[in-house]
């Protein structure tokens, strides 16, 4: 099925587009498509020396405790160290919790940051801070939505770059930019709040990124997460107000197609060029009618052995996806880790969460993604990013829960040249401050450009025309590769 959908737009879009048009694209694979309406690109972007050609950035929103995952201390007092032990990796002196243990069989393939640190002690604005390396421009606790005004994440701005360099008749199926298998927020808190720093804010909402939408399942038998099954019916797409939804039984009847784009035309904003939405068209039927494109989102064409390994849980599963898309030349994929599942790192009960639900379905779909792209001979060429917006407390409450800590956190690099069997940065004794080469979200959005063959100086055109740099004092961190 193909679904045309009107729905209210949200602050990533610019003040003169009050309305965004969604793409869903269904059929015989996973995911339901959600393709903003491309704007006209005014910006060029810069690139040099590539080290990898995709980016695969895991965002565990919440954030994990640097003392439940990479960062332990065994000889800390007992009221920090925590009830989780550490146990042996392949990375020399490298603690890594006993509830990763797959994770800590493939150390040798990524470098550990344990160094990551901001003063935004805050969900909301530190996911934005972490996905473009920008300090949110809301005071810390003062907002849960994206606005116009935020800075464009890191997807956005290579979106930006693919589309400049692409020209105006060079759109490939897929976009550059792709979010899994939500966008942040939608399966937190009803939807309400859609979390800032995936979208492409002052650049504009053309180029926002392409979000699935997956609606959560209930746990049935399974007591540690829900079970994502081959059946289409369990990633139907909800809550669209059935009113704005036209559907299209046959993606190849593409007269149809276009004809209920005219119906959607009719009712856009008159301040919405023609130019624009003559590019959303094309891109939407370029994506239904490609081959390539439907091949790519049809995951059940996995063998059974790898979907497994991944995890059928809704995590491994995008993660799995995301491994599919930058094989189909998607260059940068977010996946989030947002109550994905049913569970959040955002975890201030106790560890039962953590140690049964959040740290295996991670371990399993982490470790699958490093042991599958090295045995493609993909690793090399793409940088796989793991971390969350901010760590946890040092000291627990009374059932183990931790609090909001940004000033320190850890963070995964692997592939993309990265050395592997390594750290950078340390702690303290109790994990609660930094001590060595302080990284961050900055340094870590340089480091990424850079990979990427983006110079981190580039310098994008706002809405006024000014010229805004991507990073502002960010540094690469090169030590990191080999």
């Amino acid at each position: 099925m193909l679904s045309i959908v009107q729905r209210t737009g949200h602050g990533a879009a610019r003040a003169r587009v009050p309305r965004r048009r969604i793409l869903q694209a269904g059929g015989a694979g996973l995911f339901g498509l959600d393709v903003p309406t491309l704007l006209a690109a005014e910006a060029s972007g810069g690139a040099g020396p590539a080290r990898a050609r995709s980016v695969i950035f895991l965002f565990l929103f919440g954030g994990p405790s640097q003392l439940e995952t990479f960062d332990l201390k065994p000889d800390a007092p007992a009221d920090i160290r925590g009830p989780f032990l550490p146990i042996a990796s392949r990375t020399p002196d490298l603690r890594i919790c006993e509830h990763l243990p797959l994770t800590a069989a493939v150390s040798d393939r990524f470098c550990v940051i344990r160094s990551m640190t901001h003063s935004y002690n805050d969900h909301s604005g530190g996911a934005h801070y972490i996905q473009t390396g920008h300090r949110w421009h809301v005071p810390v606790g003062g907002g849960f939505s994206a606005t116009p005004k935020d800075w464009p994440s890191m997807g956005s701005v290579v979106e930006h770059i693919a589309q400049r360099t692409a020209g105006p008749h060079g759109a490939a199926a897929f976009p550059s930019y792709v979010v899994l298998p939500n966008r942040l927020g939608r399966l937190q808190d009803s939807g309400q709040y859609i979390r800032p720093g995936e979208y492409a804010g002052w650049l504009g909402q053309g180029f926002n990124p392409l979000t699935t939408a997956i609606d959560k399942r209930d746990a049935g038998d399974n007591p540690y997460w829900r079970d994502c099954a081959d059946d289409e019916a369990d990633f139907r797409l909800q809550g669209l107000a059935d009113e704005h939804v036209l559907t299209l039984d046959r993606v190849e009847r593409r007269l149809s197609l276009l004809e209920q784009m005219d119906v959607a035309r009719r009712s856009f904003d008159a301040s919405a060029s023609a130019a624009a939405f003559d590019r959303f068209r094309e891109r939407a039927v370029g994506l239904v009618s490609s081959p390539h494109a439907r091949t790519a989102l049809d995951i059940r064409r996995e063998p059974a052995a790898i979907r497994d390994r991944y995890g059928r849980h809704l995590f491994g599963q995008s993660v799995l996806m995301a491994r599919r898309l930058v094989e189909a030349g998607v260059r940068f994929v977010t996946v989030h880790y947002d109550c994905v599942d049913g569970y959040s790192w955002d975890s201030h009960r106790n560890s039962d969460d953590v140690r049964h639900r959040l740290l295996p379905t991670f371990d399993q779909a982490y470790s699958a993604l490093v042991e599958d792209l090295d045995r493609r001979g993909l690793l090399e060429e793409t940088l796989v990013v793991a971390l969350g917006e901010m760590g946890r407390t040092p000291k627990p409450n009374a059932t183990w829960g931790r609090g909001h800590w940004s000033q320190l956190f850890p963070a995964l690099l692997a592939g993309g040249g990265i050395r592997g069997g390594t750290v950078h940065g340390a702690s303290d004794r109790q994990a609660a401050e930094v001590v060595d080469a302080p990284t961050s979200p900055e340094d870590l959005a340089a480091t990424i450009y850079d990979a990427l063959g983006i110079d981190p100086d580039l310098q994008l055109s706002d809405a006024e025309g000014r010229p805004i740099p991507i990073v502002s004092g960010g540094r690469p961190l090169r030590q990191l590769f080999g």
